[in-house]
C-alpha cells in the first residue's frame, strides 16, 4: 500500500468517526396489546433491528448512528401462519418476517419521521398521519439543547374515522383509518395535479378530522407550520406507543 493510499484510508476513517455518535431510542408500549415496532432508513446506516415484538408494558432500546434519516412505526395484529409467513393486520411491511428488512409500512400507519444530524447538529422530527393512522404515538427528545419539544398523536383517530376511510378488523371494529388520498384517490386530497402546491392544496374536511385529534401531527402533505420540530445537541429519543 503506497503512502497516498494510506493517507486516503486514514482520512476516510477520520471522516467516518466524525459522525460516529449515535442516539439511543427507547421504545415503550403503553397499548393494552402487543405491538411490533419497525424502522426504515431513508439515508444513513440501517439500524441493527428493523422489526421486533414489544409486549404490553415492555420497553426496548435501539442505537441509531448519526447522520441518519428514516421512519419509525408499529404494526398491530401480527402472527406467523403455518408456513412461517409473518403478517400484520395494520402497518404491515410485507417482508413476510418479523424484520422489515428495508421495506416500509403499508398504509394506513402512524409514522415518526426523523433526521439525526451528526456532531450534535440540528435534528428534525415530526409525527405524520399523511399515510393514515393505526395507533397513537409520541416522540420525546431526552436531553439535547434548544427547543427540543415532544410531539405526539395521543388520541385515537379510529374512534372518529369516517366510514369511507375506515379499515375494519375481523371483529368488525375499526383498526385503522386511511388517508383521504389513499381511500378516494382524488387530487384535492393527494395534493397532486393543479392541487400540487401549498397555495392550491388547503386542508380538507377529512384532514381536519385528523388534525382535530392530533394537532401536532401532519394531517396532509402541506401541513408544515405546526408539525415540524427540531432539537440540537445529540439527544436520545423516547418513542411511546399509546402515550
Amino acid at each position: 500500500m503506497d503512502i497516498q493510499t494510506i493517507l486516503l484510508f486514514l482520512g476516510a476513517i477520520f471522516i467516518s468517526s466524525l459522525g460516529a455518535q449515535s442516539a439511543t431510542f427507547t421504545f415503550k408500549n403503553n397499548c393494552p396489546y402487543t405491538v411490533w415496532p419497525a424502522t426504515l432508513s431513508g439515508a444513513g446506516p440501517q439500524p441493527f433491528s428493523t422489526g421486533f415484538e414489544l409486549a404490553t408494558g415492555a420497553s426496548s432500546t435501539l442505537d441509531v448512528a448519526a447522520p441518519w434519516s428514516g421512519r419509525i412505526w408499529a404494526r398491530t395484529g401480527c402472527a406467523a401462519d403455518a408456513a412461517g409467513k409473518f403478517t400484520c393486520a395494520t402497518a404491515d411491511c410485507a417482508s413476510g418476517q418479523l424484520a422489515c428488512n428495508g421495506a416500509g409500512a403499508i398504509p394506513p400507519a402512524t409514522l415518526v419521521e426523523l433526521t439525526l444530524a451528526p456532531n450534535g447538529g440540528q435534528d428534525f422530527y415530526d409525527m405524520s398521519l399523511v399515510d393514515g393512522f393505526n395507533l397513537p404515538l409520541s416522540l420525546a427528545p431526552q436531553g439535547g439543547s434548544g427547543d427540543c419539544k415532544a410531539t405526539s398523536c395521543p388520541k385515537s383517530v379510529n374512534a372518529v374515522c369516517p366510514a369511507e376511510l375506515a379499515v375494519k378488523g375481523g371483529g368488525g371494529g375499526v383498526i385503522a383509518c386511511r388517508s383521504a388520498c389513499a381511500a378516494l384517490n382524488q387530487p384535492q386530497y393527494c395534493c397532486t395535479g393543479s392541487f400540487g402546491k401549498p397555495e392550491t392544496c388547503p386542508p380538507t374536511n377529512y384532514s381536519k378530522i385528523f388534525k382535530e385529534q392530533c394537532p401536532e401531527a401532519y394531517s396532509y402533505a402541506y401541513d408544515d407550520k405546526t408539525s415540524t420540530f427540531t432539537c440540537t445537541g445529540g439527544p436520545n429519543y423516547l418513542v411511546t406507543f399509546c402515550p
